[in-house]
């Protein structure tokens, strides 16, 4: 078998919880890899810790803090869709050298300064902003067509923290000094038809841009197709 790895996988918003990842998680940890995968505060099973001050700093030390307590190495950190903006921060917090390799998985790729309100479409953005609260409810039209996935979202979507699409990241280049680097591209996902950050990335020598034929749930459409991305990503 090759080396073991670690792999750390940080969910997105409104599906989220550690539930999203558990058929990935079997296939790699069948494959004798150890997984974390955190629930970030405030949503899915930690929905009860939701408010006004949960934003981008306390999810990122969600992860931030299970890589120091858990004293993980040589991990292969992968964030999905809205964690594109978590896994760039904790490039920047954990000691140089512990994370082997990183992986964008159909997830926001954000430059220093940015914030998640400067890259979403108006329809979304205006999502965050429209209602009271510190959370955002699951907008159902984002299942699009897949009835399996509209029912997903009804029965376990949790409201996302408002103040993460304000929140504006601040990175220094610790995720470009990461030795191996993945974007992963969701071709069925319609935000996909033109994706500008795959094409910058894909020319870039030091970058591997990826596709999976699926929408953009890729870890619950295809398990075992996103958990072989994520071990070549690895280098596993």
């Amino acid at each position: 078998m090759a080396d073991k790895k670690t792999f750390v996988l940080v969910h997105g918003a409104w599906w989220a919880g550690d539930w999203w990842w558990s058929g990935v998680a079997k296939e790699l940890r069948a494959r004798g890899h150890e997984v974390h995968t955190p629930t970030l505060t405030g949503v899915g099973p930690r929905c009860h810790l939701l408010n006004e001050d949960v934003g981008l700093e306390t999810h990122t030390l969600d992860v931030v803090n299970l890589i120091k307590f858990e004293e993980l190495d040589d991990i292969c950190l992968v964030g999905h869709s809205y964690a594109g903006q978590v896994i760039s921060q904790v490039a920047e917090h954990v000691p140089e050298g512990k994370i082997s390799s990183i992986v964008y998985l159909d997830a926001f790729y954000l430059e220093d300064g940015q914030s998640l309100k400067d890259v979403t479409p108006p329809e979304l953005a205006k999502l965050f902003w429209e209602n009271e609260g510190p959370g955002v409810p699951p907008p159902l039209w984002i299942a699009g067509d897949d009835a399996e996935m509209h029912d997903l979202l009804e029965r376990k979507g949790t409201p996302h923290p408002r103040k993460t699409q304000s929140d504006r990241i601040s990175i220094t280049g610790a995720r470009d000094r990461v030795p191996r680097k993945t974007f992963v591209v969701a071709t069925r996902n319609p935000a996909n038809a033109v994706n500008p950050t795959a094409e910058r990335l894909a020319a870039a020598p030091d970058w591997e841009v990826a596709e999976i034929d699926c929408g953009h749930m890729t870890m619950i459409e295809k398990p075992r197709e996103t958990a072989e991305i994520l071990l070549l990503a690895a280098g596993a």
